[in-house]
């Protein structure tokens, strides 16, 4: 890991928070994103702390806007020379008023655009970096909790219910990991997706008014394995349920619904 740069979105709190300091001590560079200074400040240190041997870097940004993750991976390309992992963790749930749909900076529904758009328009931004310092990984934390995404109304504009979006924007994540995977075979460049544990105790498990039942520690184990393990290097294009590779909601691989859901993230990030 001593060579090794990673960047690590949604680093703030919940299972962002606990990578940060799990990771943090492998040595390396640890690149943090967040959308609170002070809360990304505040893991900065503790990771500092925890390990005052790695370079730890903070990099601020709303992901519910298309042009602050655009402008957050221009920064990062300029900035650093290398990045070998990237974890795309950073998520919005299903809301503490899951009946109240909300919009993203660009106008479309939020849990689409920050657990879909915003990822993929993100690794995007950075495939130069990441073939460039190839061989490297992207891993998409994702879910067990999955819906079919509805094609006739892709930002669910009727009968809205947040934890319904959550459970389509993941499947709209899974989707891209495969054809992101795809394309980018023989690049060195490998994309996984997982669901890493169940209910584990984060704010947003919490403020949906569910009871939290694993800890963050849970789901750390199994990204960092997605992230590191030797034996995945060649994997890609996989989910993942924890430690088991596992089959994903059926639409995920329907190559007419795929093909409609890169066409429109394509055309929606620019």
């Amino acid at each position: 890991m001593t060579r090794r740069t990673t960047l690590i979105t949604g680093a703030t709190q919940g299972m962002g928070r606990a990578l940060a300091l799990d990771l943090a001590p492998r040595g390396g560079t640890l690149l943090l994103h967040g959308r609170d200074r002070g809360r990304l400040e505040d893991v900065a240190d503790a990771a500092r702390t925890a390990a005052p041997g790695t370079a730890i870097r903070t990099y601020l940004a709303d992901l519910s806007d298309l042009d602050q993750v655009h402008a957050m991976a221009d920064r990062i390309r300029t900035a650093e020379p290398y990045l070998d992992g990237l974890i795309n963790n950073a998520v919005a749930g299903g809301g503490a008023e899951p009946r109240t749909r909300e919009l993203s900076h660009q106008g479309h529904e939020l849990r689409f655009a920050v657990n879909h758009l915003a990822p993929y328009a993100l690794t995007c931004d950075l495939l130069p970096l990441l073939t460039a310092s190839a061989p490297a990984r992207v891993v998409n934390v994702a879910s067990m909790g999955q819906e079919a995404i509805d094609f006739d109304d892709v930002m669910f504009e009727r009968d809205y219910e947040g934890l319904h979006a959550y459970c389509r924007s993941k499947v709209a994540m899974i989707m891209a990991t495969f054809d992101l995977a795809a394309e980018l075979r023989g690049t060195g460049v490998t994309v996984n997706a997982l669901h890493p544990a169940h209910l584990m105790d984060t704010d947003g498990v919490r403020a949906y008014g569910l009871t939290p039942a694993v800890s963050t520690r849970e789901g750390v184990r199994p990204t960092v394995r997605l992230l590191l393990d030797p034996e995945l290097a060649t994997t890609t294009g996989r989910y993942f349920d924890r430690f088991t590779e596992a089959r994903a909601h059926e639409q995920a691989y329907d190559t007419e619904a795929q093909e409609r859901l890169m066409a429109l993230t394509r055309d929606l990030i620019g």
